[in-house]
């Protein structure tokens, strides 16, 4: 078939397979020749591995640190008639590359907010790996189901206390408008932090604790994003934020449970990029093209690949020590959160309107990173040739996503 993008709200219902492929080959190439990362982790679990900040750290552990990944995501595949999710092409290159350099990569598809799932991964573990030295924790969901009770909950974009107005970018008709959102009750809230809390990242830890397969020193790391004040009512003081606060909250528990094995939790704080969970946050389109502006102009700019090769190379491995804020996290936003860096972006959020968008943001830019997600955009692919959507790999096999 032939394959264009085909865009509804923030999200992209197409994928391209050759494109998403190239998107992981982008990636690889840039942490190679960036080169390798001195005492780095050799055996690492990526849940939530598929794309983003998950993808960028499982690429980073294998190409930059010769390491062996095991990948948990929740993605669907193609039928002979509509491409699968972004994240199974991605993660079938990812092998296909791992596979080419002798490196050991295994995937398991999956909800990894189960029982099941949690024990499968496990498992494959402890049979091929005995142990893993990394456990990078990057879901991001809008639902999840509590494998104790067998209830689903729901996660919220929404204020806490008052409403939330101000500007926001419709990114179907390129306009800028303005956003008005009522608050969250407070069974939206506690449902946020259940989706997207600490609790999950904790299960995790202790069944792995519990079946001996963290090694001794075994880091885990889990993402999280403060963003800069005008986003705050929606996301840092709002349902988001009290559910990344409880994840935060969770590292020194977990560093806790650790101990025994010298082992330690840090939360990452990351910057503003292009992911598909970013793209459906109100007023953070608009704030990401105008920080993407600024950041390119002062020769800071980054995108998931290379802030997690940094990550890695200068808080985590190469004989450094972890630089943390007062609340004990690791701020790889530093770049962003530079003074000079906001007081720059907060001069153009006053100014900026429909008629000067594309002249004083990077809105082309966040264009372009938004359509690759998905394999859209890539110059050395020819999107007018017939692929085939079917791309498989050897997934571990457990029940498929339905929709």
């Amino acid at each position: 078939m032939i394959i264009k993008p085909r865009i509804r709200g923030f999200i992209c219902v197409t994928t391209h397979p050759v494109g998403c492929a190239e998107n992981v080959r982008e990636q690889i190439q840039f942490v190679k020749a960036k080169g390798p990362v001195a005492d780095g982790p050799k055996k690492v679990l990526v849940i939530g591995s598929s794309t983003g900040y998950g993808l960028a750290s499982r690429i980073t552990a294998a190409f930059a640190c010769n390491a062996a990944t095991v990948g948990v995501f929740f993605e669907r595949p193609a039928d002979a008639d509509k491409p699968a999710t972004a994240g199974w092409y991605n993660t079938a290159e990812l092998e296909k590359a791992a596979t080419e350099q002798g490196l050991y990569a295994k995937s398991i598809n999956g909800d990894a907010f189960s029982d099941e799932i949690r024990k499968q991964t496990i498992d494959l573990i402890k049979r091929d790996l005995i142990q893993v030295d990394m456990v990078v924790y990057s879901l991001a969901s809008p639902r999840r189901k509590d494998p104790k009770s067998g209830i689903d909950f729901s996660s919220v974009l929404k204020p806490i206390g008052e409403s939330f107005h101000a500007k926001t970018l419709n990114t179907d008709k390129e306009l800028v408008t303005t956003v008005d959102i009522p608050p969250a009750n407070e069974e939206e809230i506690a449902n946020t932090v259940k989706v997207m809390g600490g609790e999950d990242w904790n299960l995790w830890i202790d069944d792995m604790l519990k079946a001996g397969v963290l090694a001794e020193g075994c880091k885990t790391v889990a993402y999280s994003y403060i963003g800069p004040e005008i986003t705050w009512a929606v996301y840092r003081n709002g349902t988001i934020g009290k559910a990344k606060e409880d994840l935060e909250n969770n590292a020194a528990s977990i560093t806790k449970k650790m101990q025994s094995i010298n082992g330690t939790a840090l939360v990452s704080v990351n910057k503003a990029v292009v992911t598909q969970a970013s793209s459906a946050i109100p007023v953070v389109p608009l704030y990401i093209s105008l920080l993407f502006k600024v950041m390119k102009e002062k020769g800071t700019h980054e995108g998931c690949i290379e802030q997690i090769y940094r990550m890695f190379a200068t808080q985590l491995y190469n004989g450094k020590t972890p630089q943390l804020d007062e609340n004990g996290r690791v701020r790889m936003d530093d770049w962003e959160m530079a003074p000079d860096v906001q007081s720059a972006v907060m001069a153009l959020w006053a100014d900026v309107c429909t008629e000067n968008l594309k002249e004083i943001s990077d809105y082309n830019t966040y264009r372009a990173e938004f359509l690759k997600l998905f394999g859209f955009g890539f110059s050395q692919v020819n999107y007018e040739e017939d692929v085939s959507p079917m791309v498989p790999f050897n997934v571990v096999n457990v029940p498929q996503p339905t929709a």
